[in-house]
């Protein structure tokens, strides 16, 4: 099924481009509930861990399902403004809670899968939650916590039973179906619907409050990056804790009106995932940089990718390595974007605009997003300087106004006009950004500046490579030099002489500048929760 795009005019999207958001705006109500109404389709195909289980839920399913979580909530005392912790994998019912939340204006938390006792803890103290939304996973680690987090006043529990624990599915059944908007406060477009923690790359997570409009704004995710439309079964691979979920597990495709595929597998099973892109006929994929490194190494000379026409990657720069096996397995380009939990999709590579390999794309309509100095002063072709969005009036869509309850770390990031997002680029001639690095990250080597995700791409392409961190580590001689951290390969030894063959191999392709003058192998290497590299870890380590 995969086409080519019709082309895309980029500077008429620009010039054309319009965004209101209405003073009161509830996603659930306005989107969801109006969707059952006017096209009542399969909104859900979710999938249980074995694969074997198929479960479809309309649109309908959600406005009723939700109403009731919703009429639960509001029995239970919990009213608009109130922290809502939900740790749920992929199942149909993180759509319920959320949208209920939403629906009553309480603000939902979600947190990833892998978080542990203290990571509850902290997130409970941080936002005062009064309620945690778990299953039997996370059920021991918040009984543990519960005496240290006085604002936890309630626990349901989904998917079984506990003493001491209210029963989801019992709260559910006995609740009504109708809800009456009416009855409840309404939630104006500017007021926090979610709280998101960032994955804390280079420091503790932070919390970013999302409002009403941010559901609202990623109908920009979902147009120009994604080309969702409502004859989609979208599938992205993520986490319900990550705002990557909020980008391709929620807002997007319901705005679209597509229908969301949602498979609750632990780790990546190859077999599993081509049997359901193919049973199930998804149409447009997203899935991280590493999984699709994966993908592209596999035998895929079986699969059947026909169905697929537009996929996508998001999350970490993608290497132009995988880009171009997936093009040879499946006919698909893969369309690289580029946001964080602080914005919507703010960068892309738009179908029907021409790819360049490497780079993250160019900025969305509606959004000025460009390579600033410190001082907030756009910088010339080709300079290494910060990513940036400019703050405009009206107000940029989808950009955070700040990180909840801490002023101080959102005074560093909102400066001279423009949000800084702490990650580092270039922009070529034709208005491309390439990324860089973290700010953090960036590698000073002999008046050289280095990314270290440039030297980790083309670490990655020697044969005995499996993974690779490269950081700058003090040098007397050269202010840095490039350390690199390697997990290599099944069936390779580590060595000096692999050492040094790797060494040649990236001189041999890319600057010689840039090459490791120091390797580690390692058996692992430092990962936050969601996976990317600590390099933060690995600097301590020096």
């Amino acid at each position: 099924m995969s086409s080519a795009f019709p082309p895309f005019d980029y500077d008429s999207a620009r010039a054309s481009f319009s965004f209101s958001v209405p003073p009161q705006f509830n996603f659930a109500f306005d989107v969801v509930d109006q969707r059952a109404k006017s096209d009542d389709k399969t909104a859900l195909i979710a999938i249980d861990r074995s694969g074997e289980t198929v479960n479809y839920y309309r649109y309908s399913d959600l406005e009723k399902q939700s109403n009731r979580f919703a009429n639960a909530l509001l029995a239970m005392g919990i009213r608009k403004g109130d922290t809502v912790l939900v740790v749920l994998p992929r199942i149909a019912a993180w759509y319920f809670v959320i949208l209920a939340c939403t629906k009553i204006g309480a603000i939902a938390m979600p947190g990833t899968n892998q978080l542990k006792a203290k990571d509850l803890a902290y997130r409970i103290h941080r936002s005062d939650a009064k309620l945690a939304v778990v299953t039997a996973a996370h059920a021991q680690a918040i009984e543990s916590i519960q005496g240290d987090c006085p604002s936890l006043r309630h626990r349901i529990l989904v998917g079984g039973q506990s003493p001491g624990w209210e029963h989801f599915e019992a709260l559910c059944a006995e609740a009504s179906e109708a809800l009456d908007r009416s009855s409840i406060p309404a939630t104006k477009a500017d007021e926090t619907m979610l709280i998101y923690f960032t994955s804390g790359t280079t420091s503790m997570p932070k919390m970013v409050a999302r409002d009403h409009a941010y559901a609202l704004a990623h109908g920009i995710t979902a147009r120009y990056w994604q080309d969702l439309k409502a004859s989609d079964v979208h599938w992205t691979l993520t986490d319900t804790g990550w705002a990557k979920a909020a980008w391709g597990l929620l807002y997007p495709p319901l705005l679209a009106g597509a229908s969301i595929m949602l498979y609750d597998g632990e780790g990546f099973d190859l077999a599993m995932h081509l049997k359901i892109i193919a049973q199930h006929r998804v149409s447009t994929f997203c899935a991280p940089p590493t999984i699709y490194r994966v993908m592209a190494k596999a035998d895929l000379s079986g699969a059947d990718f026909s169905s697929l026409r537009h996929c996508f990657g998001a999350g970490e720069p993608l290497n132009p390595e995988a880009m171009r096996a997936w093009k040879l397995a499946t006919g698909c380009d893969i369309y690289d974007g580029y946001g964080q939990t602080e914005t919507i999709n703010i960068v892309a590579n738009f179908p029907g605009m021409p790819i360049r390999p490497g780079s993250m794309g160019r900025p969305c309509p509606g959004l000025t997003v460009d390579v600033i100095d410190d001082a907030g002063q756009v910088l010339e072709a080709n300079a290494i300087g910060h990513i940036a969005v400019k703050i405009t009036d009206p107000y940029p869509p989808g950009l955070f106004r700040g990180y909840y309850r801490d002023e101080e770390t959102t005074a560093k990031v909102f400066r001279h006009g423009w949000y800084y997002t702490g990650d580092t680029a270039t922009r070529d001639e034709a208005g491309y950004i390439w990324f860089v690095g973290r700010s953090d990250d960036i590698i000073s080597s002999s008046g050289y500046r280095i990314s270290p995700f440039e030297v980790e791409s083309t670490l990655i392409e020697h044969p005995a490579v499996a993974e690779a961190a490269v950081i700058g580590k003090p040098d007397e001689l050269r202010g840095e030099i490039v350390k690199a951290f390697i997990i290599l390969a099944k069936g390779y030894q580590a060595s000096e002489a692999l050492a040094q063959d790797i060494q040649q191999f990236v001189k041999d392709q890319t600057a010689p500048y840039k090459y490791p003058r120091e390797i580690e192998f390692r058996d692992s290497l430092p990962k936050t929760i969601s996976g990317k590299i600590r390099r933060v870890d690995l600097r301590a380590e020096k």
